[in-house]
């Protein structure tokens, strides 16, 4: 009997909460949605280190930070060779395997065929059909594995939610009808001011627009656009008859700031609108159908779910879990709290536990935020009041803790933290930032084409 196939949906910076199948208000992915209902949905997914990089390497080797030793979108060299990934381990287990839309970048080691597309810049019309453009090298290669008579990994990157948001007509105003250039709305003039950023936004937000409600409808746009081009693949593997021996697994990378932080239309910040994220598993006969779990889960929880379910084993030390056990009910220890770190255009660490958000500045960032955040996610779950100097003695104890974890995972791991040797992820050469004003006039993102090689590095 031939084993298992899987294909992974890594979509790029999708928040949960902007899903249907997560309770999101608009009807953004019913056909997600459906895959949703004949599987497991975890309803509280976290993805610990961002952005890119780290959160992939995580996503694809079972390991935190400090297992990966990644923790920066410009991460300096390849992944160690002290870890394997999801595609080296199928490999070695007779399967064909394929990386749509992540080659050139470490997290992505292993995969026997790499196939790009264009993700970023904008056609005649001034959109860009990003998941078409997926699905026109996606579906010929889905059906070239399947024809190879091997068991295959898929691994998708999708980027529609990733800015800048530009889906085709009629995903563009599907959410939104209301004047975007109402001279009488300001609401985008921080947005616009804000200059390490501000010459990329401007390079794809339409000119003139003044409501920051129409951006977000673009991001809402994309998500809706995307999940009707997945339906396209979703139609293949039925087609193909492959539906009974496949394992479908839907998630993400991190989610999005959209106007929330200051930090607009991008991914970066600590807060939970960038930390939360989907996973949605779909396999007839070993995973239940419909069921919807409300136990906390990592993003390195992944991989040893994925071998577990194609009945793989392996002698590698995952700090991830598998998911297959508490989806059966197995009696394990509970994600109660865990360190976050982010080294996007801030270099930050911090710890989380179900009532509180610790967030601690490694150097002076550039929005000039305080180098302690509090945040108390019970009475403040958009972390919109820092009560960090009201609660010494909260921070003091999420320190501790967080200090007596990194101490621990150093010793196991035999390696310094990454977060602390990481000073010049932002490729300057300069080490860390003196102040605010040193990464405020440092920083700059330029325009789609200079983001785009950005990702590629």
């Amino acid at each position: 009997m031939r084993k298992p196939n899987v294909i992974v949906f890594g979509i790029d910076s999708l928040r949960r909460d902007f899903m249907s199948s997560y309770g999101y208000h608009r009807l953004t992915t019913p056909h997600i949605d459906k895959i949703a209902s004949e599987g497991v949905l975890f309803e509280n997914h976290f993805s610990p280190s961002i952005p890119t990089t780290p959160a992939y390497a995580s996503m694809l080797t079972g390991m935190d930070c400090f297992g990966t030793d990644v923790v920066a979108l410009r991460h300096q060299g390849g992944l160690g060779n002290h870890v394997k990934t999801l595609a080296e381990v199928l490999e070695d287990n007779g399967y064909n395997t394929t990386c749509v839309g992540f080659s050139n970048n470490p997290s992505s080691r292993g995969f026997q065929n790499y196939l790009d597309y264009e993700a970023w810049v904008a056609d005649e019309t001034g959109r860009c059909p990003k998941a078409e453009n997926l699905n026109e090298v996606a579906i010929p290669e889905l059906r070239r594995l399947n024809e190879e008579g091997k068991p295959f990994f898929l691994f998708l990157r999708h980027m529609d939610p990733h800015s800048p948001y530009l889906p085709p007509k009629p995903f563009e105003r599907m959410f939104y009808d209301d004047d975007e250039k109402d001279p009488a709305n300001d609401s985008m003039e921080p947005v616009y001011k804000f200059k390490p950023h501000a010459d990329f936004l401007k390079s794809w937000i339409p000119e003139g627009v003044t409501d920051e409600r129409y951006v977000t409808a673009q991001y809402e746009g994309a998500i809706a656009y995307m999940d009707v081009c997945i339906q396209n693949i979703f139609a293949t593997v039925e087609d193909l008859g492959i539906e009974e021996e496949t394992l479908i697994v839907i998630t993400s990378d991190h989610g999005e700031t959209l106007y929330e932080h200051d930090c607009y239309f991008d991914h970066h910040g600590m807060y939970d609108n960038c930390l939360v994220v989907p996973l949605i598993m779909k396999y007839p006969g070993k995973l239940p159908s419909g069921k919807r779990m409300k136990d906390e889960t990592l993003i390195q929880d992944i991989m040893p779910t994925i071998l577990d379910v194609m009945g793989i084993q392996t002698d590698i030390p995952f700090t991830g879990r598998n998911l297959v056990d508490v989806v059966n009910g197995k009696d394990l220890p509970q994600v109660s709290e865990f360190y976050i770190t982010e080294c996007t255009w801030m270099r930050k660490h911090g710890w989380r536990t179900p009532e509180w958000k610790l967030i601690q500045s490694l150097e002076p960032d550039f929005h000039f935020k305080p180098e302690i955040e509090l945040y108390n996610l019970i009475k403040d779950p958009a972390e919109n009041h820092n009560v960090a100097e009201r609660e010494p003695e909260v921070v003091a104890l999420l320190q501790k803790r967080m200090e007596d974890y990194i101490v621990r995972r150093e010793a196991e791991t035999g390696r310094i933290n990454p977060i602390y040797t990481n000073v010049n992820y932002h490729g300057l050469g300069t080490g860390p930032f003196k102040s605010s004003e040193d990464a405020y006039n440092h920083l700059y993102l330029g325009s789609i084409t200079n983001a785009r090689k950005l990702q590629s590095k």
